[in-house]
């Protein structure tokens, strides 16, 4: 794709029930990948992974002593699969519907022994591709349903491996869904900062060279600033009310990590809007550059136009040709002797004469 060719962009349509359905109805989106299960378990003296994990695993993991269990499915392909989960977990058929349908707002609800928050987060910060992320937790297990397979959870998955000390082995499954969400929102800094660094650079161009390229990417920017927006604003919502509630399923000392993580949230909120506002003003600065150029080329042509008009004129009353042998009145200069060089010195008085008058009106 050259730079003259307009980018194309995915235009994603929201899958919903069909009309009439019951509450909770599984309805897989038709472009949705087969799932893959993982599990995490969790004891304070033990872990272990299990990776492309089965029902049957999950059911047995349930039954052995473990303090957490932590469920992840990528792909929602089979909604049969992701309705068996939610029976071995007792999860809610509203939430299941909504992790089902991927075009939820960023939200956080309460049942009555557990609770359900959706999330987008970036899954590919290089293609800025979102994905819906969906977090059931209650008071032993964390399920989390995802689009498909890349998330920011690997160093939680490290520090669960590596420290049986670590506050994800020792305390609850409300710990352990925080530091998923912490994560998600932590995922964020590094595409923002990049966005920041690329408009300080384009900034600084700006005043050397202005160029179509210089547009696109500043409305590109903008396109995403405003997608980092959409995906943020209803996120701090969720936080919210994360920290405000008085639901027995979290725990005081994890409203205080959940706090932490809501300033996070605004902390990139107001760089986001600050990007947006810093955009809008480089796109009108763009704006009235490209025409302070146009005006500076109009005005050198005019100048240089004015100039010639009267030189024009001369050159035209002495191209005439009128024989001065024929009458008296037919132009003598043809038979000047420097006749030639006169008319030319005449011409460079007049332009050097114009020049200077526009430089002592400061139009030069």
């Amino acid at each position: 794709m050259t730079d003259d060719q307009p980018r194309q962009r995915s235009v994603r349509k929201a899958k919903h029930s069909p009309v009439g359905a019951s509450p909770g109805t599984l309805v897989a989106d038709p472009n949705a990948v087969p799932p893959r299960l993982n599990l995490t378990l969790i004891a304070p003296e033990r872990w272990e992974f299990v990776v492309n994990a089965t029902l049957d695993d999950v059911r047995t993991c349930r039954r052995d002593n473990w303090s957490i269990v932590w469920v992840d499915c990528a792909g929602l392909a089979d909604v049969g699969l992701i309705a068996e989960i939610g029976r071995i977990f007792g999860l809610h058929p509203l939430g299941l519907e909504d992790a089902v349908n991927t075009s939820q707002r960023p939200k956080v609800d309460f049942f009555d022994d557990h609770a359900f928050a959706v999330l987008r987060m970036i899954d590919d910060t290089a293609a800025h591709r979102y994905e819906q992320i969906s977090l059931f937790f209650g008071g032993d297990f964390v399920v989390t349903f995802q689009e498909r397979e890349g998330d920011p959870f690997d160093p939680i998955r490290r520090r669960i491996e590596t420290s049986a000390t670590s506050r994800l082995r020792t305390r609850k499954a409300d710990y352990l869904a925080y530091a998923l969400m912490d994560a998600i929102v932590d995922s964020y800094f590094h595409p923002v900062e990049k966005a920041g660094e690329a408009i300080d650079r384009i900034e600084d161009s700006l005043f050397v060279a202005t160029d179509r390229r210089q547009a696109r990417e500043l409305q590109e920017l903008r396109r995403r600033a405003t997608a980092l927006k959409q995906a943020l604003w209803p996120l701090r919502d969720a936080f919210a009310g994360l920290v405000r509630t008085d639901a027995p399923i979290v725990r005081q000392e994890t409203r205080v990590y959940l706090n932490d993580t809501l300033d996070h949230v605004v902390r990139l909120i107001e760089m986001v809007e600050t990007q947006r506002d810093t955009l809008t003003g480089l796109i009108d600065m763009h704006l009235s550059l490209l025409q302070a150029r146009t005006n500076e080329v109009v005005s050198f042509l005019t100048i240089i136009s004015v100039i010639f008009i009267p030189l024009t004129f001369l050159a035209g009353i002495w191209g005439m040709n009128f024989d001065p042998e024929a009458s008296p009145w037919n132009m003598p200069e043809l038979l000047s002797y420097y006749g030639y060089p006169a008319a030319l010195a005449a011409m460079v008085a007049v332009a050097v004469g114009m020049i200077a008058f526009f430089r002592w009106k400061r139009w030069l």
